[in-house]
Formats: structure tokens, C-alpha cells, sequence
């Protein structure tokens, strides 16, 4: 793994049994009432500080982020964890793409 390569995409079938982080930004998570299955929502503008526990907790699996669109702020948030040494892909589509395939969402959970 190149830590300086572009973080790889995921297609939705891949994201079965990995790691799944929201990593859309505060605004975006807060104005949506859905998630998928089993994500948690880390803040992208932290992932420094979030990136340590996510290796430790990931032990050598992928893990795939997704955002709204999966561009900008997916793919980066996933380049920056891959330079933390994990292996993080971006979910391609991000949750819109995933949910224009009809793939299921839930209700965000209230923190």
C-alpha cells in the first residue's frame, strides 16, 4: 500500500462486512436522516485525530468511508487514513449513489 497513491474506490458490493464511516461533513450529516447500516460518523475535518483508534480497532481489514456524492471529501478523508497505514477505500457514488442503486439505508441513530 502507497500511502501517496490515491485512495482506491469500493463499489457498493464491496462494502459487505467491512468497516463503514460517514464521513460527510457536520452540515450534510445533520440535515439527513439516513445512514447506512452499521456506519459511524466521524468528523472528516478530525480524521487525524479519530485515524489512530480506526487502526487499532480496523486490525490490518478495509475500511470504506463514504460522503454524499463520494468525491472530495471521501476520497480524501480515505488518502489521509491510507498515509495513517490503513487500508481505507472511498465508496464510490457515496451514500446517494448507493441509494439511486435502491440499496438499503436506516435511520441515523440520535447521538
Amino acid at each position: 500500500m502507497n500511502p501517496s497513491s490515491p485512495a482506491p474506490g469500493a463499489t457498493p458490493d464491496e462494502a459487505d462486512g467491512v468497516r463503514l464511516i460517514d464521513v460527510r461533513r457536520a452540515a450534510a450529516y445533520a440535515q439527513s436522516d439516513l445512514a447506512l447500516a452499521g456506519a459511524e460518523w466521524r468528523d472528516p475535518v478530525q480524521v487525524e485525530a479519530w485515524a489512530a483508534e480506526v487502526a487499532q480497532a480496523s486490525n490490518g481489514r478495509p475500511v470504506i468511508v463514504y460522503c454524499v456524492h463520494g468525491h472530495e471529501v471521501s476520497q480524501t478523508t480515505a488518502a489521509r487514513l491510507r498515509a495513517a497505514g490503513i487500508d481505507a477505500h472511498y465508496l464510490v457514488g457515496g451514500i446517494e449513489g448507493w441509494r439511486a442503486e435502491g440499496r438499503p439505508v436506516v435511520a441515523k441513530t440520535r447521538g
